[in-house]
């Protein structure tokens, strides 16, 4: 039997995301409540994962992460939704110790084999991080879903939270851009095997760095780049610090298969949405065509890492990201005294 995964899912990947202003709606009458000292990230910022201090040397990491497919292939979706669900942790400066599964698949049209390579896919890439998948748990539902819990360490005062940017701060980006866009012309059939190989690549590949870079002082603030896109994380990091953020379009990676299905009209309905939800604090060129806004707020799933660094610590950070595989990493602008709104020149 020949099962595309996709076929049951309406949105994949983190382009299932809830909009950024539907999130903010449902999310604006929850009470904060019996919050102790101890937890050094909640829900204020919202930051990548919650972060608990349990002692002078250690503070647990703490998140959840979980879609329906993005990719046909079984085994290549459990990879996806696993080295997503990690990369919270990396995007703290935690270090993952292990994670749970979180299964819910519709036993009645998916073949048992099929379940098992999903779930193959995700333990390969808890391999490759060095963490068991410790438990989980699974139930009989509609759609496709795969994701992880993921627990981490990192020392309690080498948090990196995505709320402390300074003003002078260079805006360094990891990944490249256009993975909401190669997904939607997978589910169009027009990815060619160089395309997806392309997504798959940076999809799977674990933002290791993030671990790293608590060490480094100039390190000011770190999230990843994921189902709000490239612009919607980096309001995030604008709004947590009370700054601006300066991007030059010329200066982003941009993935070039995405970039010619983007110009030809394709791209995803979440890409829309996010515009929706915070497109009246980016302020773009008077020339900007439609397909670089789309670029702006394509949903990443599995993301790059988006730093905010002091200028004399961009080389460092650089060197770090680039030994580490992320050839296409480069600054793409700063963050700058003002309100919290993202300027693309």
């Amino acid at each position: 039997m020949d099962i595309k995964l996709t076929q049951f899912s309406h949105g994949g990947g983190c382009g299932c995301k809830i909009a950024p202003a539907v999130l903010t709606e449902l999310l604006a009458d929850t009470p904060l409540r019996n919050m102790p000292k101890e937890l050094i990230v909640g829900t204020e910022t919202a930051d990548d994962a919650a972060v608990y201090k349990l002692n002078d040397e250690q503070a647990i990491v703490a998140t959840t992460d979980f879609f329906t497919p993005i990719v046909d292939d079984p085994y290549d979706f459990g990879r996806i939704a696993a080295t997503n669900a990690i990369s919270d942790i990396y995007a703290m400066g935690g270090r993952p110790i292990m994670a749970l599964a979180v299964v819910g698949m519709p036993l009645d049209k998916l073949p048992l084999g099929v379940i098992r390579r999903i779930l193959a896919g995700g333990e390969s890439i808890c391999a490759e991080a060095g963490i068991p998948i410790a438990g989980g748990h699974s139930i009989d539902v509609l759609e496709p879903i795969y994701g992880l819990v993921a627990l981490g360490l990192v020392h309690p005062k080498r948090v990196k939270r995505n709320s402390g940017a300074h003003d002078g701060d260079v805006i360094i980006l990891g990944k490249p851009l256009g993975v909401g866009i190669l997904s939607a012309a997978l589910k169009k059939g027009l990815l060619t095997p160089t395309g997806y190989a392309t997504m798959i690549r940076h999809t799977t590949k674990l933002n290791t760095p993030g671990a790293r870079l608590v060490e480094m002082d100039g390190v000011h603030a770190l999230t990843d780049v994921t189902g709000f896109g490239l612009a919607g994380h980096l309001l995030e990091i604008c709004r947590g610090s009370q700054l601006s953020a300066s991007v030059r379009f010329a200066d982003l990676p941009l993935i070039p298969e995405a970039v010619g299905f983007v110009q030809e009209g394709i791209s995803t309905g979440a890409s829309t949405r996010n515009w929706s939800g915070y497109g009246a604090d980016v302020s773009l060129p008077a020339d900007a065509s439609e397909w670089q806004q789309k670029l702006l707020t394509d949903p990443q799933t599995s993301g790059g890492l988006l730093v905010a660094c002091a200028p004399e610590a961009e080389q460092a950070v650089l060197a770090e990201l680039h030994g580490a595989g992320f050839a296409e990493a480069r600054v793409i602008g700063r963050m700058e005294a003002g309100p919290a709104r993202l300027q693309v020149t």
